[in-house]
């Protein structure tokens, strides 16, 4: 490991003692010193490229720049590495320390990649229970001061039971504590009490026991109990090996000793020779060439301080003939860990296709059926860490609470205890929403790139700068009506803000019925977006030329954008004239929720929840396998976003924020050509056409000034006349004031996220879909004589295979 401390900033250079060999350790409170190694002076120039960085701490301790990682803490944060993986990440890094004195960054090796595990590990870190029997309560409104009142829970109804947690903060922020309500009306008080969530009084992940002692043992004996090895920890924090990583050398790192046995098995087939072991124990391991005379023998022992499992010796010259062994063989445990992998990757991933990327990665040859019952065996595996994965959730949401008070984190499950949906929401979201933000909420989907079984839905605002600003994640058995006003349901629990609050959302999934019953007093926009996608649809039932379709888009387009009604009824008409059944098609779909000549609301110019699909590049896809460690990668990319965006606001000086201050100045020389005629407060403002502004009630005839926040080119015409200060008419959400608000609160790291047990006295196992399709009938032949039922391996129950089981598990 290296650290690099500034000890100059001056003429735009840092000079930094770079300190390489050293450890970390662990304190009592969770943070993290570093201490130990050799120490060198290097100068590091504020321009300086991260290659150019990597290439000078390669070169200077003789490290491979390959498996260089270069990490570092956020201000007053010792618990959290961050990564610098490119010139922009080490501009911001630079600019996140540009007034303190030093900065420190610490250099890993890729392939080892534990950053705190270790450390936490040897921490012995504990989680102490929840109080069970705390009464549930509503989160209280907000008055003046920012205090919050006690008041009462809202009841979520949807046929199975919730677990709600939550806690209280120190401003009088009351959320919900740990509890469970049971909700079906049939359960009795002895069935709600055995649905209680308990949290155990510490961490500890599962770790089997190695396999006996086999000293001179053949490798192939060994591939077979590889599977047995595999999926014991949800999430390992070794970087999974590649083919592309064909090689093994002194100082590499692996999690245990399983993970080694399996990392040499693979290699030994990349490169084509079988080996025997010497030594097979659970604190080391020597293994040799099979083959006579070949020098080639790799040892590796258990790291006493680490706790990892560390190659010490190797002799990689093989005298035999590599890739010609005959003998190799693949079990279908050994092959299932393998598929397991690419199907993380690829979820759909069929026999044909892994018959032949292991052919290629590996030179072993499968027929089709051993492809099939490898990737049955590699499902069966994924399926049982998406169960532990779900068992982790009751943990993790009493971890949100207790680093983040203040939070909402909301579990529900079916009445046989299978986990359905779970909803989050930070501190730090909602104060940023209610005191900063605008009363605007875009709903969507985020779209994840592998994962199936779980639909991600959010609710996001914009700050000042007209950046996006999350609020809420919720994941869910599936995007339906039903998920979506459960997720509504514990938003408006979450939210308190005072002002009525305008919803931009797709019309799909029932959210057109399920945002006006659940948000009553709200306004709700439908995307303009999809709207043109039904729109260009309608268009290709007639027979137009592409010249009147493209006339027809643009009145639609113009109808949407028109501030008053006689101009959106003047388009409307034009496309009667052509069509009367688009006309019709057009009033039918409901104006009053897409064009700004109807609606009542304030959208602020934004017309479509598509920003919402930003966040799926903050999770990256080794994360989508758990949703645990979906949402603690929005946590974590959150929190990096939050501090950079508080850190950059301090430099701006102006009363608007950058975004807001351009918009205006654009207007400006607009303004120049028109000739105002006045009253007290009323102006009245001529040019092409006549508009009356009124400065009192910050209102002007064009309706620009009301739904967009800022000072219309008739309205800045008038304050240049009279000498009044535009930046007093602008919105108070639009200034640099209101910006640091919105990133005032921290988001909290959440300690041991890697390490979180799979064993609860709860079991949260994932619900199942059931499969497409119109159930398959089979008719009973009375003439045909009784014969041994058939029984599904699956279910368990009889008249049908597994192959065509269609029962929820």
């Amino acid at each position: 490991m290296a650290q690099l401390l500034t000890a100059d900033m001056e003429h735009g250079k840092t000079m930094a003692i770079c300190q390489y060999g050293g450890e970390f350790a662990s304190n009592s409170d969770g943070s993290l010193t570093y201490a130990g190694g050799e120490a060198h002076i290097i100068d590091i120039d504020h321009g300086m490229l991260f290659d150019d960085l990597k290439s000078e701490i390669a070169s200077l301790f003789s490290i491979d720049i390959s498996t260089m990682s270069i990490k570092y803490f956020l201000p007053n944060n010792k618990r959290t590495l961050i990564t610098v993986s490119g010139d922009k990440d080490l501009k911001r890094m630079v600019n996140f320390y540009a007034n303190s004195e030093t900065l420190d960054v610490y250099v890993l090796n890729k392939a080892n990649n534990r950053e705190t595990r270790n450390t936490i590990e040897d921490s012995g870190t504990s989680i102490a229970p929840a109080d069970r029997n705390v009464r549930q309560r509503k989160r209280a409104s907000v008055g003046k001061n920012g205090n919050r009142a006690a008041g009462t829970r809202i009841n979520v109804a949807d046929g199975a039971f919730t677990a709600a947690i939550g806690a209280a903060s120190e401003n009088g922020r009351k959320r919900l504590i740990t509890t469970v309500e049971r909700l079906n009306s049939g359960s009795t008080a002895t069935d709600c009490s055995a649905t209680i969530i308990t949290t155990p009084t510490s961490v500890a992940v599962a770790v089997r026991q190695p396999p006996a002692d086999n000293n001179e043992c053949d490798y192939n004996r060994e591939i077979g109990s590889i599977i047995s090895d595999l999926g014991v920890s949800v999430t390992s924090s070794v970087v999974p090996y590649s083919p592309n990583d064909d090689v093994m050398y002194i100082g590499q790192e692996f999690d245990n000793v399983k993970v080694f046995r399996d990392e040499l098995c693979k290699y030994a087939f990349l490169k084509g020779f079988k080996y025997k072991f010497i030594k097979n124990e659970h604190a080391r391991l020597t293994a040799k060439c099979a083959e006579e005379n070949c020098p080639w023998r790799i040892h590796a022992s258990q790291s006493s301080r680490k706790k990892t499992f560390v190659v010490k010796k190797i002799d990689n010259a093989h005298t035999c003939k590599l890739g010609c062994t005959k003998d190799r063989r693949a079990t279908p445990q050994w092959l299932a860990s393998i598929i397991k992998d690419k199907l993380r990757e690829s979820p759909h991933l069929r026999p044909k296709d892994i018959v032949a990327d292991l052919f290629r990665d590996y030179g072993i040859s499968l027929n089709y059926h051993q492809a099939w019952r490898g990737k049955e065996l590699a499902q069966k595996e994924l399926f049982t860490l998406h169960e532990e994965a779900c068992n982790q959730l009751p943990w993790f949401c009493q971890q949100i609470i207790e680093t983040n008070p203040g939070s909402v984190a909301m579990l529900a499950a079916t009445a046989d205890s299978k986990f359905r949906r779970v909803f989050v929401s930070f501190h730090a979201s909602l104060h940023g929403f209610e005191h900063g933000c605008r009363p605007i909420l875009f709903l969507d989907k985020i779209p994840l790139k592998t994962n199936l079984q779980w639909k991600l839905l959010a609710a996001a605002a914009v700050d000042a700068d007209d950046g996006i600003f999350p609020v809420a994640f919720a994941a869910v058995e599936s995007e339906t009506y039903d998920s979506w006003l459960w997720f509504l349901l514990q938003l408006k629990y979450a939210v308190t803000t005072s002002h009525a609050i305008t919803f931009v959302t797709h019309k799909q999934k029932g959210l057109e019925e399920v945002v006006p019953h659940v948000f009553e007093d709200s306004f709700h926009s439908y995307c303009l977006n999809q709207l043109m996608e039904d729109f260009l649809v309608e268009l290709k039932k007639g027979m137009w030329s592409e010249k009147t379709k493209d006339a027809l888009i643009d009145d639609f387009k113009n109808a949407a954008y028109s501030c008053n009604v006689e101009d959106f009824n003047v388009h409307i008409e034009s496309i009667r004239s052509v069509s009367k059944d688009v006309a019709d098609w057009v009033i039918a779909s409901k104006p009053e929720h897409w064009s700004n000549a109807l609606f009542k609301g304030q959208r602020y110019d934004h017309y479509s929840p598509q920003i919402v699909k930003s966040f799926g590049s903050w999770i990256p896809v080794k994360h989508e396998s758990s949703v645990v460690l979906i949402l603690d990668a929005l946590r974590e990319k959150l929190m990096e976003v939050m501090h950079a965006r508080q850190d950059s606001s301090k430099t701006w000086e102006d009363i608007l924020t950058p975004v807001m201050e351009e918009k205006l100045k654009k207007e400006i020389p607009k303004a120049a050509h028109y000739v105002v005629c006045s009253s007290d407060t009323l102006f009245e403002v001529r040019w092409n056409s006549v508009n009356v502004v009124n400065i009192g009630t910050w209102e002007c005839t064009c309706r620009r000034w009301q739904m967009t926040g800022l000072p219309c080119t008739h309205a800045l015409t008038v304050f240049d006349r009279i000498g009044k200060n535009m930046y007093d008419y602008c919105s108070r959400y639009f200034t640099t004031e209101m910006y640091r608000i919105t990133y005032s609160e921290p988001i909290h790291p959440i300690p041991d996220v890697e390490r979180i047990s799979s064993i609860f006295k709860n079991s949260y196992p994932p619900r199942t879909n059931r499969p497409p399709d119109r159930p398959r009938r089979k008719r009973i032949n009375p003439n045909k004589t009784t014969i041994r039922p058939l029984r599904c391996s699956r279910c368990k129950m009889v008249g049908h295979n597994k192959a065509t089981c269609e029962a929820f598990l």
